[in-house]
């Protein structure tokens, strides 16, 4: 089983060049930066999962962009994935994310996962113009759209949210036809639109005995439609350094594993990261 890093990434923590370098290193799988855009001073929405009482952390207000982020950590390194963890769709348009993942995509040559969400502050979502009742129909026309622009020469879409003529659209990623397409949430519904237009289940406040129903949802879906359940991919985001609780992960069908690693200093996150490859990456 791989196993990532995912961090918020703020103007306080470690500088993202120094961290995706050692991280490679250490022979981790992939990096994955988290998304905010903004957080509204009187935002009330609690977060699914999360307890009642716990407001949203003060960090989720620093977040940097995860594209420029993640274009600086592709200078440094060769092999590590670079993953958005995750992009909140509905507060982007669709022609610049398609633009900003392919160009990711072709700077690093070909080593971007598409992590993707609909959102969960409503706050949030409807300031940056989306439609947080319907933001998973919204999320889903976003990366119909996007994967028009990725695979045609002039690509065109007509839906409720996005309309756009025959455009050019360049470059193309490098992977083809498109970097994999990797859904959030833990709702019924992820399971049947991961296999209706994604390529992969990103679940974050999940049990290794959900991990383990949803996997199994995952292959009898794919098996009904005709995919190869072994190419849709669980990676479970946001877990604590805990050896004992990833593999329960690894044991009820997740393929990868990225722990949480919270803002800190240079030395602190490099402690942390070094800490964990010595527990849970196995070196040839």
């Amino acid at each position: 089983m791989d196993i990532g890093l995912s961090t918020i990434l703020t103007e306080y923590s470690i500088d993202i060049t120094v961290l995706a370098l050692r991280a490679e290193e250490l022979g981790f799988e992939s990096l994955w930066a988290a998304e905010h855009t903004i957080i509204p001073l009187t935002a009330t929405t609690r977060r699914p999962g999360v307890p009642l009482d716990t407001g949203i952390p003060e960090d989720y207000a620093h977040i940097v962009d995860p594209f420029v982020a993640l274009a600086r950590a592709s200078a440094v390194t060769t092999t590590l994935k670079l993953g958005t963890g995750v992009c909140l769709l509905p507060e982007r348009n669709p022609l610049l994310v398609a633009k900003q993942v392919a160009t990711l995509d072709m700077y690093s040559g070909g080593r971007v996962l598409f992590g993707v969400g609909a959102g969960w502050l409503k706050e949030e979502t409807e300031i940056m113009g989306g439609d947080f009742e319907h933001r998973w129909t919204q999320t889903r026309e976003a990366v119909l759209a996007m994967k028009e622009l990725w695979a045609a020469e002039e690509g065109e879409f007509h839906g409720r949210y996005y309309d756009f003529p025959a455009v050019y659209s360049f470059p193309k990623p490098v992977q083809r036809p498109h970097p994999p397409v990797l859904l959030a949430g833990a709702s019924a519904n992820v399971f049947k639109r991961v296999i209706a237009w994604g390529d992969g289940w990103v679940p974050d406040i999940i049990t290794p005995e959900q991990v383990k129903d949803g996997r199994a949802t995952l292959n009898r879906l794919a098996r009904e439609t005709g995919r190869d359940p072994t190419a849709i991919r669980v990676t479970v985001y946001g877990q604590p350094h805990d050896v004992d609780l990833i593999r329960r992960f690894e044991d009820a069908g997740a393929d990868s594993v990225n722990i949480l690693l919270p803002p800190a200093s240079e030395g602190e996150s490099l402690a942390q990261i070094e800490g964990i490859a010595e527990s849970l990456i196995v070196r040839a």
